[in-house]
């Protein structure tokens, strides 16, 4: 599929949104990923949040590291900015592009191996100096690129096909999230589109740093080899049917995934109080006691800031200033240092 070009013509009579686009005005090239992975279920709600949001694709910044999640920018938002950055350091990379120009829209595409591992300490300050961003981190618990090793946030006592038994206990980016102060908290399955669609767009029109944890599969570590079992021959792929899920808030949903592992699912209920910080870790923690994953917009800082505020920049972005403000005179600098004596 790496030498198919996705038509340009569509449906004259496709429905388009406030500002005349199409949903294929969205899309990007054709995905190369395992046929029916949990990636392309994300990319498909970006494309449709971004749609419904009435979004000019080239104020949009799309950053990722290293994976097959980092990979999946390519097939979304095809007219909008991008930078496929080295592993780990989407976070830095995104922070620089986003105080050189305040006015984009920044989405951080990252995976739980680019995330969890190499790039945690990216993580945890691009959290905490809340950037104004929406990171999202596509975890299933497996380092899918390289044939499904264990990943830092697979769960202590898993046992992967080959027989080998993870012992290392995991991390929880959600709750390291909630500790770092995100002001925005969620996690979907990617197989939910109902819900996993609105809370990209609620996170998109969120101000701060906004984090989603979208899973496609957080129990089962071999979910990407077993849309790859012809591995040694070229460009033949075993086809599987996309894993779906619909079930009301307030319950729990049993999902098979393809190498019979179950992943139990629990879709916040309406009375949950998104506000509470301490509730929501308390929250996670409880239902985690008992082998659940829980779902849905976990905790929102209402009133939040962001970096910018923090460090009180001019309102002008700075790739727009001109030499005379970005170069101050020696008498303005003079005048600036003996203030700080």
């Amino acid at each position: 599929m790496t030498y198919i070009t996705k038509p340009r013509l569509h449906h004259p009579k496709l429905p388009t949104n406030a500002l005349g686009y199409t949903r294929r005005d969205y899309e990007g090239a054709v995905s190369t990923l395992c046929a029916g992975c949990g990636h392309d279920s994300i990319s498909a709600a970006i494309i449709q949040a971004c749609f419904e949001l009435d979004l000019e694709p080239h104020k949009i910044a799309k950053l990722s590291g290293i994976g097959c999640s980092s990979k999946t920018p390519t097939y979304f938002l095809g007219k909008s900015h991008g930078f496929n950055s080295v592993h780990g350091r989407m976070p830095s990379v995104l922070t620089g592009a986003n105080l050189a120009n305040r006015d984009l829209l920044y989405l951080g595409i990252s995976g739980d191996g680019d995330s969890a591992s190499i790039g945690l300490g990216q993580f945890a300050h691009c959290i905490r100096r809340a950037v104004n961003m929406v990171y999202i981190v596509e975890n299933n618990g497996v380092y899918g690129l390289t044939k499904g090793q264990f990943s830092a946030t697979a769960d202590k006592g898993s046992k992967a096909r080959r027989g080998a038994v993870n012992t290392d206990a995991p991390i929880d980016l959600v709750g390291l999230a909630l500790l770092l102060g995100a002001s925005f908290v969620a996690r979907s399955f990617s197989g939910d589109k109902a819900q996993l669609v609105p809370l990209i767009k609620a996170a998109i029109e969120h101000n701060g740093a906004a984090f989603n944890n979208n899973p496609e599969s957080t129990k089962s570590f071999d979910y990407v080899r077993a849309h790859n079992e012809a591995v040694n021959y070229l460009d033949v792929i075993v086809a599987r049917d996309e894993i779906t899920a619909d079930y009301a808030p307030g319950t729990v949903e049993t999902v098979v995934q393809h190498d019979g592992s179950i992943l139990r699912l629990r879709k916040l209920a309406i009375d949950y109080d998104p506000y509470d910080r301490v509730s929501a870790l308390t929250y996670l923690q409880q239902r985690h006691a008992v082998g659940e994953v829980v779902t849905g917009l976990l905790f929102v800082e209402p009133d939040s800031g962001d970096m910018h505020e923090f460090l009180d920049t001019v309102e002008t972005p700075l790739n727009r200033l001109g030499e005379a403000e970005l170069c101050p005179s020696t008498e303005i600098l003079a005048r600036f240092n003996a203030a700080h004596r």
